[in-house]
């Protein structure tokens, strides 16, 4: 792991829109926006713009969003696979772009309309069959009922239950936290919305043992974030946040949410893989974190990323929550923009955005003494993970 990156690289610029369900415009129109907010954020202009890097599943081509800009010379642009697994990936290839030199600044982005146009949570029952072994797994689930993200998560949760004595009780008390944290933060959609643990045990069931409570909501809205190189950004209005280390990974036997065919499914292998590298490129530790983003599609895996990550033994997660450490006025407060359960789900960028206002000291929830933040990406697939942080 080149440890040369820690630190070359930072972020400048921050763009978003408004998180809704039902934006009432077009996702090229939300990526416009976001971009244009971000380099406005940055004080660059966007002829200065030669990089783009987003997932493969955004709708908005490279090229189209670089054209409503006002681009002039684009040099470089990717696109992560993987779903949510990509929300950190970019961030490492535009790391790897400027620090080799390939561009000079690269603008992250991703615009969805995952409420108002398409529902990823709505299953793929019905789906025709197709020839991509992309999807050949599914064939072995479907059938039985295991049509969508939930039912898959819903899998490894019990086994986790099952093996380490975690009770729905504690998926609820991380979806209680998030809620709190987005009650507080005008951007979230849940603003002034704060959830009970008796509320989590009552809503309806989605795929026992997950809630409604315990899965992420469907949101229209758009981030946009803007990197420059150490040099560049002294000449910059904002203060940088740097990036300290960015990291993917995908770990043995890795299916698409459904890995069932390894010795154990009640961890993330390919979560610590990215732990492992992310520690090993900034020179941190678990301690040297005072508040994290973990992505929080389904509350399960939060706990579960808690424990690759190294913040909670094996099994431990479960003591973690139920002490209060990951809320409000714990020793790291997760999530304190109000993750996917509470502010919005743009794919975790809007967590990476969370990070970088922690560290600016513009968070809505601020935590006291910000010097590191913990990013991690969707998990149950090949997956991502960065730490941003002050120089």
């Amino acid at each position: 792991m080149n440890k040369q990156l820690n630190g070359q690289v930072a972020i400048v610029g921050l763009g978003a829109t408004e998180f809704s369900k039902d934006s009432g415009r077009s996702e090229i129109r939300l990526a416009t926006e976001a971009v244009l907010a971000a380099l406005a954020d940055a004080g660059i202009d966007p002829t200065e713009v030669d990089g783009l890097s987003t997932f493969a599943v955004d709708n908005n081509p490279e090229r189209e969003v670089f054209r409503q800009i006002g681009g002039k010379e684009l040099k470089f642009f990717s696109r992560i696979p993987e779903g949510g697994g990509a929300a950190c990936g970019p961030f490492l290839h535009a790391m790897m772009a400027i620090a080799t030199g390939v561009a000079n600044v690269v603008v992250v982005y991703r615009a969805m309309n995952e409420r108002s146009w398409y529902r990823f949570g709505a299953g793929m029952q019905g789906k025709a069959p197709d020839p991509f072994f992309e999807t050949t797994n599914f064939g072995w689930y479907i059938p039985h009922g295991l049509v969508s993200p939930a039912s898959w998560v819903a899998m490894s949760a019990r086994r986790y239950m099952h093996e380490y004595g975690a009770l729905s009780e504690d998926f609820g008390r991380v979806a209680v936290a998030a809620r709190d944290f987005a009650a507080t933060n005008p951007a979230a959609f849940f603003y002034g919305k704060p959830i009970t643990l008796e509320e989590h045990q009552s809503s309806r069931w989605i795929a026992e043992p997950l809630h409604l409570l315990d899965c992420c909501q469907e949101s229209d809205g758009a981030v946009a974030m803007v990197l420059v190189s150490r040099e560049y950004a002294k000449k910059l209005k904002q203060t940088p946040v740097f990036l300290k280390a960015a990291a993917q990974g995908t770990a043995y036997d890795q299916q698409m949410m459904t890995s069932y065919y390894r010795p154990s499914i009640s961890g993330l292998p390919e979560a610590g893989l990215v732990a492992r590298q992310l520690w090993q490129m900034s020179g941190l530790t678990p301690k040297d974190i005072q508040t994290a983003v973990i992505y929080d599609h389904f509350t399960p895996f939060v706990l579960t990323q808690l424990e690759e990550y190294g913040f909670a033994g094996r099994g431990e997660a479960k003591y973690f929550v139920r002490e209060g450490r990951h809320a409000r006025g714990g020793d790291l407060p997760v999530n304190t923009h109000g993750g996917q359960l509470g502010e919005a789900y743009i794919h975790g960028v809007n967590g990476v955005a969370e990070a970088v206002r922690q560290v600016r000291g513009s968070a809505a929830n601020q935590v006291s003494g910000v010097r590191n933040v913990l990013v991690t990406a969707g998990t149950g697939v090949p997956t991502s993970g960065l730490i941003v942080g002050a120089d």
